[in-house]
């Protein structure tokens, strides 16, 4: 049976060439980067080097990107970090936006149980928020505000220099999720203007397991793992210097192919949408028809006309070999409808009748035909079953 992989959004396939560049760190130069001796100073070099690299493609400096675990622990890190930082010096507030991933939804949550008031801002029918209203939230008690760079679900690119703008007004730091951004989008860490920003290999051809933080120089943050004085005493725990390599190796490449990439997807997901459109009269798109990623396409099917339960449609599609899913990875079976939808203002019909598309660098035309040959076979098979 054919395969077809349309999940790329949850985790991408590891390059060979970043797996070929990783091998030599896992036994040949193997040495703690902590240590003083020969073999550590030697993982140590290859471990800056590595951090040079990912600093050169977004542009920030050196000292400013720490390795984490992966962006779930970023995002834990910033809000936290951030938000306990400022609570001693009087600002007890965040601000995090609706459909931020879960990592900062509920890590901003957790600060409840410790005095911070957490504050939501929403979004319009694209899933986009409205910077004036932000202007509205903010107050000199702000510490941080957390709009992600592009949604994981819908793909909709937020007005991140305006919530820049806004959020400097007073004086508040400026958190972005920039997990499904990297290495689809340029990221310039000066220019963007933010203060924090979290990454995470897997998402762009990388390793899994690592991951990093980017925060700019003089930001006043709480370490969130705390332990020995890895990271520039930032990140406790002994770095794995393979991951590394293999997270720069990944992002430069990504960044070698990102026009070229997301001109081809941009066109991919067009002829995708076109398909669907003409066999699914009044299918809802999710997100900005313009602001958007171009290897993301979500679409819902109108609970009225079209009353579909959406787990059957995603497990209609893997039988036919089209892995695809129903939003994000890390809430997939969850019986919950998705939150980012919800905020959007679908119902809860609707929103659970969703299945998210999303393109790689091995997504082919013949793909994009398969598979929404193989979603018209599936709606036909559970409507005439229901």
């Amino acid at each position: 049976m054919k395969r077809i992989y349309l999940d790329h959004s949850a985790t991408t396939p590891l390059d060979p060439l970043v797996l070929e560049a990783m091998v030599p760190y896992f036994q040949g130069i193997f040495g703690n980067a902590s240590s003083v001796h020969s073999f550590g100073r030697e993982a140590r070099a290859v471990l800056e080097e590595s951090r040079e690299r990912i600093a050169r493609v977004i542009g920030a400096r050196n000292d400013e990107v720490f390795f984490t675990s992966g962006g779930t622990e970023a995002d834990n890190y910033a809000v936290k970090g951030i938000a306990r930082s400022g609570a001693r010096r009087g600002r007890n507030r965040i601000i995090v936006s609706a459909i931020e991933h879960h990592a900062v939804i509920h890590a901003a949550e957790s600060l409840r149980a410790e005095g911070i008031q957490v504050e939501i801002l929403s979004v319009d029918q694209y899933g986009m928020v409205d910077p004036e209203e932000l202007r509205s939230k903010l107050s000199d008690q702000t510490a941080l505000v957390s709009v992600m760079h592009a949604n994981n679900e819908i793909g909709t690119i937020q007005p991140l220099r305006e919530v820049v703008e806004v959020t400097k007004s007073v004086g508040a730091v400026v958190h972005s999720d920039t997990v499904q951004t990297a290495g689809k989008l340029p990221l310039r860490f000066r220019e963007m203007g933010v203060d924090l920003l979290a990454l995470s290999a897997h998402k762009f051809y990388g390793p899994k397991g690592i991951g990093a933080i980017v925060i700019r120089k003089g930001t006043l943050i709480d370490p969130l793992i705390v332990g020995g004085s890895q990271e520039s005493n930032r990140r406790a725990g002994t770095e794995s210097v393979a991951l590394a390599v293999g997270f720069a190796t990944a992002l430069e490449l990504s960044q070698n192919v990102m026009d070229q990439e997301s001109h081809r997807m941009g066109e991919l997901r067009g002829k995708l949408t076109r398909d669907l459109l003409s066999s699914f009269p009044g299918l809802l798109i999710n997100g900005h028809p313009q602001q958007v990623l171009a290897h993301i396409l979500s679409i819902s099917f109108d609970s009225v006309t079209y009353p579909l339960d959406g787990d059957a449609l995603i497990m209609g599609m893997d039988l036919r070999g089209v892995a695809v899913t129903s939003g994000s990875a890390c809430t997939s079976g969850s019986l919950q409808p998705s939150h980012v939808l919800r905020a959007m203002g679908r119902d809860e019909k609707t929103a659970k009748s969703t299945i998210r598309f999303s393109l790689g660098r091995g997504t082919t035309e013949e793909d994009i035909n398969y598979a929404a040959s193989a979603l018209k076979e599936v709606v036909n098979m559970v409507n005439s079953r229901s």
